[in-house]
């Protein structure tokens, strides 16, 4: 018998790739348990379900940046903020912060099914006693518009988000004069993608070849180095609703056109902003 939960949750995280570098990700999680029922007519309660496996990703490479330790250039050592990762292709970039903002895997290359299938195996390991299997499935958002992925952390959250190199995989909605502009979106989407958005008070170097951003949080102390021609620097913290503020203003300016920001932060959720010349 197996019971199935469509669109459980999401992850959203950053990982490196080895072509492309730091990317932001967002994948919708769904699964399927199998085993015995019970007495009771059941598997396991659909209440218990969508907790135990939520609560077993919150905890674990949710938020995280995910690191192929086997790829060419990636090399993980001990530091005092916890965990050191550098890389040198397609670029240099150094990340440094506490243990639980990285997801370690043993792989060069992060490909989402094997993500799928190590967290698979985690779980069944960890099993309720009438189950015997759990699969995890794990896909992108169908998106037909403009989309982009971007990574960035937010010091002053009091959760996960507070991690200096997690991201998002999100929908771009750009509106002038009424109508939705496809072309900006497209364009704005390509440039964002595979960015990191930093706030400009947590830069503590600069140089036309590097960014370095630093900051204190909750879970401890995280920095980051990075091209910077690979960065977006906001005045503000990157949030959502300031991230479409900022894409408003940067529209109205540019084009002389009043214009309205839908910025998507991973699936069905995110913020909207307008901006007049």
């Amino acid at each position: 018998m197996s019971l199935f939960v469509n669109q459980l949750t999401h992850i959203d995280a950053s990982l490196w790739c080895p072509e492309k570098g730091l990317k932001g990700v967002s994948w919708q999680v769904d699964a399927v348990l199998e085993g015995e029922l019970g007495k009771d007519g059941m598997l396991l309660d659909f209440g218990e379900v969508k907790p135990w496996i939520k609560h077993h990703l919150d905890s674990g490479l949710d938020h995280t940046l995910l690191v192929p330790v086997e790829a060419s250039g990636v090399t993980v050592s001990p530091c005092e903020e916890g965990l050191c990762v550098r890389t040198s292709t397609p670029y240099a970039m150094e990340v440094k912060g506490p243990k639980q903002a990285f997801t370690l895997l043993p792989v060069a290359t992060i490909e989402r099914d094997a993500v799928a299938a190590s967290l698979s195996q985690t779980l069944t390991e960890q099993r309720p006693a009438k189950v015997t299997r759990v699969q995890l499935s794990l896909s992108d958002e169908v998106i037909e518009g403009a989309a982009y992925g971007y990574s960035h952390g937010l010091k002053l959250h009091k959760g996960n988000c507070q991690r200096i190199a997690h991201g998002h995989r999100s929908r771009l909605h750009i509106w002038q004069r009424g109508t939705r502009q496809h072309e900006l979106e497209r364009q704005w989407a390509a440039w964002l993608d595979n960015r990191y958005l930093v706030e400009e008070n947590d830069i503590i170097a600069r140089d036309k070849q590097a960014l370095t951003c630093r900051y204190q949080a909750d879970q401890g102390t995280f920095t980051l180095t990075l091209p910077d021609e690979r960065c977006a620097v906001l005045t503000t913290p990157t949030t959502v609703e300031n991230i479409a503020h900022w894409l408003a203003e940067q529209l109205a300016a540019q084009s002389l056109e009043t214009s309205t920001v839908h910025a998507f932060e991973g699936f069905n959720k995110g913020a909207i902003a307008k901006a007049s010349p």
